[in-house]
């Protein structure tokens, strides 16, 4: 399952097989980047590819306008602007980290752009691998 938020990237979960003395089948988020490629010159980001049997959709601004008490409107503009302005930040060369309540923080150190997720976040999918799931996010 994912969520993309447009003119960023898709939040997903994916599941993946990894063998060491047993084979495990781990779930773990991934962030797939979708920000417009003027905004990425000289940054560097890991490619993640999201399979083709993981359902993605929009986010939900009606969820999202209910849980804020915000009018619909509202919620769309704010999360266009944020994600313009963010956008915006990457392109003058601000490097400010974009963190995401209870999921992770985008930032760019070094001229890398990567997604770091919260350890309760990736902890949360995965309850029996944790361990594993945890090195390979």
């Amino acid at each position: 399952q994912g969520v993309l938020l447009t003119g960023l990237g898709t939040f997903a979960m994916v599941q993946e097989q990894f063998k060491g003395e047993e084979v495990y089948v781990v779930r773990r988020p991934v962030f797939q980047l979708h920000i417009e490629s003027s905004c990425l010159r000289e940054l560097m980001f890991p490619t993640v590819v999201i399979p083709g049997d993981v359902t993605v959709k929009p986010l939900d601004y009606e969820r999202l306008s209910k849980a804020t008490r915000l009018p619909l409107r509202v919620v769309e503009g704010c999360v266009r602007e944020t994600i313009l302005l963010y956008s915006f930040q990457l392109r003058n060369r601000q490097r400010l980290a974009f963190a995401f309540k209870d999921i992770g923080v985008l930032s760019c150190k070094d001229d890398v752009l990567c997604m770091r997720f919260y350890q309760d976040c990736v902890k949360g999918l995965e309850t029996k691998a944790t361990w594993i799931a945890l090195l390979h996010t």
